[in-house]
């Protein structure tokens, strides 16, 4: 993250250096229960919508950088 408006949020209101605001908030996960590959669906729709990406192109951005997150290690 670039910025400090980048970070999400803790519980007690500090920014959490490990996830993003999008991803992070009070503490928990915005999108809680939703699966890897939901998500991955999820940046293609923004990629291809907000954009200007092919499907291919936020496909292959989207497999490249999420299952690397720390949430999504195995």
């Amino acid at each position: 993250m670039k910025k400090e408006g980048d970070y999400g949020t803790n519980h007690d209101g500090s920014k959490s250096k490990e996830y993003c605001h999008f991803c992070f908030k009070s503490g928990g996960f915005t999108d809680e229960g939703i699966t890897m590959e939901q998500k991955i669906n999820k940046w293609v729709e923004l990629g291809v919508s907000q954009l200007c990406m092919t499907e291919k192109q936020a496909r292959d951005m989207a497999n490249g950088i999420i299952p690397h997150l720390k949430r999504w290690k195995k």
